[in-house]
């Protein structure tokens, strides 16, 4: 059998932290939204229902809470890309995306939201 593809998706990961430029950006801490998808190669885990035989997701969302709410972002582009970059660190990871909103960004629209994609 050929090696199987898993998906891990991390939906609707929910944290506050300090993100944007204008002054009750920076003072206040706001709420976000992560939406995280990564794929790696699962047959080992499949065949030996062992843990160290697959992607511990738990760990990867440890680390990425920690990331978001320990620091302050300018921009959306740089919380995006340091949160894909956690993401994709894994050497199985084949292609990792990361989604992430900020609601009430404009006054008018649920959210605004910047995705990146890593593919190995």
């Amino acid at each position: 059998m050929n090696s199987e593809l898993a998906i891990i998706r991390i939906k609707n990961l929910r944290l506050r932290t300090y993100i944007g430029i204008n002054d009750d950006e920076i003072a206040n801490r706001q709420d976000v939204i992560i939406n995280i998808k990564i794929h790696y190669p699962a047959e080992k885990a499949r065949l030996s229902d062992n843990m160290d035989d697959a992607l511990n997701y738990r760990t990867i969302t440890k680390e990425i809470i920690a990331l978001v709410e320990n620091n302050r972002f300018r921009l959306l582009e740089k919380m995006t890309s340091d949160v894909l970059l956690i993401a994709s660190q894994h050497p199985w990871v084949t292609t990792a995306s990361v989604e992430i909103e900020k609601p009430h960004a404009l006054r008018f629209a649920d959210s605004v939201s910047l995705e990146l994609i890593y593919q190995a």
